[in-house]
């Protein structure tokens, strides 16, 4: 059977007992539940709410875990009341599949269900200290030292760095590992603990993309590794199950209206993989790139972990069955993305909504040679520079806030260039095409924008819900749930809108080194030593 259609608008109007998939869309920025149907794909209903962020110190970033579930809780039941205004049951909702913002590491206790700690999201960078300890002793100080099992540079991104600060720095998480009380687990764990009974039987688990971000999975063998557990010196008896990506982990036990209760968690990726899977990329050399708080590329290698020579990480793409093979893919991760839209509403005011950035910036239509790096949280693929800076260069008293609008739009497309590159050079068979998705594509002009950087096609699909897609996929698709059919090979026509280059390759060209250019002096800008001020007290220098 073929891959069913994802158009939005069937040619058939779907019955009101047509099986149907809920996703729950657990991002950095807020929480989704969606709702298709298993037979077109088609989006029925969905309800959004937005996630806060806490910053209690330069370069840290919180959330809450309890906010994280209980969002999750209030979009079901909007979406449960949307549903019963279209006549649509929820007990037509077959299975649930969970997609989730990765390496957001929390720890809670499994007696009473309590977070010990706020959860510690992927763009923090606490741990800069301690990975800079790590490396300096490694032989020849090298970040990829642990590369060969994990695919991954040593680096504050990933969840083992952040464990570790946690049972160093919180009493409260040392005790309960002490006492054998706690347990960790990234946003899918924490949440499938809790929707499944939390302290009263809740499934400890996660799935095999997820574990690939913590640096303490072993790639090859599929495994916690003994070794990287004692490298971190963390306890592998804290760690959840690894299942596969599509498979039943669990029963739902309740929601406020209990409304679900019964339905089984059956599908469970890390957002860029369930994005890779929405976007149908199964064959060896399909990619993606993902729009979203951060930017990722991801680019399919097949059923063997290609190791990257230009900055790229290795990563788990899937594993669709206990008895399905392992794919990998290779990733580009850019920390900021969307998150400089919202840096330009929240910090600077220069806009009311997100929304407002595309007509802003179209007013302009050029930065006027004003260069944005907004490496906020050092700079990830392909540099893995955590000493990085944002740094806004080639200012003249000509520039306002429609060109410094412009450069944040530029910002997100050059350094997909550079993810790009690299994808290009590690393979060597360059992308003829780039297929999008997330939130911020429906700003045309950053599509457009992005084709002119690229100089190749962007091709955004009409059903931009790709991320959800992929968990509702996985979910449905499980063994003992067996209400959606992946086949690989049957690949249906999916609408969708291409932008083509519009600019010379040489305009392209010469923008795009004056931005390699910002973000040499962007890097080395933060070190991490101490220098005593004149009351004597200490200070991280900035050179």
């Amino acid at each position: 059977m073929a891959l069913p259609n994802r158009n939005l608008t069937p040619t058939t109007t779907p019955t009101l007992t047509d099986p149907l998939v809920g996703a729950i869309d657990q991002g950095t920025s807020s929480t989704r539940f969606l709702v298709f149907n298993a037979k077109t794909a088609e989006l029925i209903s969905q309800h959004q709410v937005e996630i806060t962020q806490s910053f209690p110190k330069e370069g840290w970033v919180e959330e809450d875990p309890k906010e994280i579930l209980q969002s999750v809780f209030e979009c079901i039941e909007r979406t449960s009341e949307k549903l019963a205004q279209l006549s649509i049951d929820m007990s037509n909702i077959k299975a649930l599949g969970v997609t989730n913002q990765r390496e957001t590491t929390i720890v809670w206790d499994k007696e009473t269900g309590k977070p010990l700690y706020n959860a510690i999201v992927w763009l923090d960078l606490r741990t800069q200290t301690t990975v800079k300890s790590l490396i300096e002793k490694t032989p020849g100080k090298n970040k990829n030292h642990l590369k060969h099992k994990t695919g991954l540079p040593i680096s504050t991104y990933f969840s083992a760095l952040k464990l570790r600060w946690l049972m160093d720095n919180v009493g409260e998480v040392a005790e309960a590992v002490d006492a054998r009380r706690a347990i960790f687990g990234t946003v899918d764990s924490w949440l499938i603990w809790c929707l499944t009974g939390g302290q009263n039987g809740g499934v400890h688990c996660t799935d095999v993309t997820n574990a690939s971000r913590t640096m303490l999975f072993n790639i090859d063998t599929m495994k916690w590794d003994e070794e990287l557990c004692k490298y971190f010196d963390v306890p592998i008896e804290i760690l959840p199950q690894v299942r596969s990506s599509s498979e039943i982990y669990g029963y739902m036990v309740c929601n406020s209206s209990g409304s679900l209760a019964g339905v089984p968690i059956s599908g469970c990726l890390g957002d860029q993989s369930a994005a890779l899977v929405g976007q149908m990329c199964f064959k060896d050399g399909q990619a993606k790139n993902t729009y979203g708080t951060g930017c990722f590329m991801l680019k399919n290698t097949g059923t063997k972990p290609v190791m990257s020579d230009h900055g790229l990480l290795t990563t788990v793409a899937y594993k669709l069955g206990r008895d399905q093979p392992t794919y990998y893919a290779l990733e580009g991760s850019v920390a900021i993305a969307g998150a400089v839209v919202r840096w330009l509403k929240d910090n600077l005011g220069i806009i009311k909504s997100s929304s407002d950035i595309e007509n802003l910036a179209a007013a302009a239509g050029t930065s006027y040679g004003c260069y944005f790096v907004p490496a906020f949280s050092g700079l990830y693929a392909p540099y893995w520079e955590p000493s990085a800076r944002g740094i806004i260069c080639g200012l003249t008293q000509f520039t306002n806030r429609s060109h410094l609008a412009f450069a944040a739009l530029e910002a997100v497309c050059f350094q997909t260039r550079e993810v790009l590159d690299a994808m290009n050079r590690d393979s060597g068979v360059p992308l003829t095409q780039l297929h999008v998705d997330g939130g911020m594509t429906a700003n045309k002009l950053l599509m457009q924008l992005q084709a002119d950087i690229l100089c190749i096609p962007v091709v955004r699909p009409s059903m931009s819900e790709t991320t959800a897609l992929g968990a509702a996929m996985a979910a449905g698709a499980a063994e003992g749930v067996n209400v959606w059919s992946i086949n690989p090979d049957g690949m249906t026509s999916v609408t969708s809108e291409k932008y083509q280059a519009q600019i010379n390759p040489d305009e392209s060209e010469f923008r795009y080194t004056r931005w390699k250019k910002a973000v040499q002096k962007a890097m080395n800008w933060e070190t991490m030593e101490p220098v005593p001020n004149e009351n004597g007290k200490t200070y991280t220098h900035s050179k």
